[in-house]
């Protein structure tokens, strides 16, 4: 059975998500060693043919921020010399890009030689990527990887426009595990129940939210689920009480079942000033729910505006205000949605996308 190293973030981000659940989809067919500074959320050592690697960072007083890409470049090294890697998948071009492609002019040197798959998914390329501090080290990883990925044509474009890249860039889209005793059912709640899923970046514009569910409010008996945690948190809730909607906000912080608050959801409120695709936008259409977002970005090639959510300009909150009525007072236009969002989540599902990967696998294996 081959072996494949996966390096990723180990958190509720989208990117961290991808990867722990591509790695359990391999299982069947690989070896599967996580290589992070801690357990992805995701993942279940209990389950057969998964291993995870801590990065220990070394702290020493002479460094005032601690050398993670480093230790992580170093814990590489040692995993595939120690389980006979036959090729790693890295997400995210800074750090674990940067460190694997270094790792690799290691391993060369002693005869040991590793490809190199580099997912890009959307702020390593729209937002860290940019820096100019960064931004060669960026185009390096990328161009040392033996082949690239990135989820949207957007982020694709993007990755073009920015950096001079000198190999394709393959798209392959985020995917979720379509919950299989899940059916739609339009006994919707007599209260309506929107809901928001993010890690609380001003990116993320979550004021946008509370405003739009503001102005949901005074036309419609509703309330807000507010999932995550993050820099803009207590500004939200600050504005909630300003405008005296907080009895009817629920922010429950970060949580490993957000199943269980989808499948109650009527709405789903993603105005974020850009997605590279929007995983949690498509988790939600996987349980029959219309987004409201923005038309900036990867998120519109998954939300199809007036066919199963509507895109609006970014900032535009009384238009996706009137957008979200409109759709939540019209009982035959909101199925249509419904049906709408389940179908195209359904294209999305991993039995459909995961083949897509072990395909760039294969190729390199071959």
């Amino acid at each position: 059975m081959k072996k494949i190293g996966i390096i990723c973030y180990p958190t509720f981000g989208g990117s961290g998500i991808v990867a722990s659940e591509l790695g359990r989809g391999l299982t069947n067919n690989f070896e599967v060693h996580f290589i992070s500074y801690e357990k992805p959320v995701r993942i279940d050592l209990a389950e057969p043919n998964i291993f995870f690697h801590k990065v220990t960072v070394p702290l020493y007083p002479l460094f005032e921020y601690p050398p993670y890409e480093l230790a992580l470049t170093a814990t590489i090294v040692e995993v595939v010399k120690k389980y006979n890697l036959d090729l790693l998948h890295v997400h995210y071009a800074i750090p674990h890009a940067y460190a694997a492609v270094n790792a690799q002019k290691i391993l060369d040197k002693e005869n040991i030689k590793i490809p190199i798959i580099t997912t890009l998914h959307g702020t390593d390329i729209s937002l860290v990527g940019k820096s100019p501090f960064v931004l060669s080290s960026v185009r390096y990883a990328i161009n040392e990887s033996t082949i690239v990925t990135c989820v949207s044509n957007d982020l694709k474009n993007q990755t073009l426009k920015y950096f001079n890249i000198e190999k394709p860039i393959h798209v392959i889209p985020n995917f979720i595990d379509i919950d299989k005793s899940f059916f739609l059912d339009f006994k919707k709640n007599k209260k309506k129940v929107m809901t928001h899923i993010s890690n609380f970046r001003p990116v993320k514009r979550v004021c946008d939210v509370i405003s739009i569910f503001s102005n949901i409010f005074k036309k419609i008996d509703s309330e807000l689920i507010m999932i995550g945690d993050g820099p803009e948190l207590n500004k939200a809730k600050k504005m909630s009480k300003k405008l005296r909607i907080h009895n009817n906000i629920h922010f429950v912080g970060k949580s490993r079942n957000i199943k269980t608050y989808l499948k109650k959801s009527d709405l789903f409120l993603l105005p974020s000033e850009s997605e590279s695709f929007g995983l949690v936008a498509l988790e939600a259409m996987s349980f029959g729910v219309p987004v409201i977002t923005t038309s900036s970005g990867g998120v519109t090639e998954l939300v199809i505006n007036n066919k199963n959510g509507f895109t609006c300009n970014v900032g535009d909150v009384n238009e996706m205000s009137n957008k979200s009525i409109k759709l939540l007072d019209d009982k035959k236009l909101y199925k249509s949605f419904s049906v709408n969002s389940f179908s195209t989540a359904l294209k999305f599902d991993k039995t459909k996308i995961i083949p897509e990967y072990e395909k760039c696998y294969n190729k390199l294996l071959e």
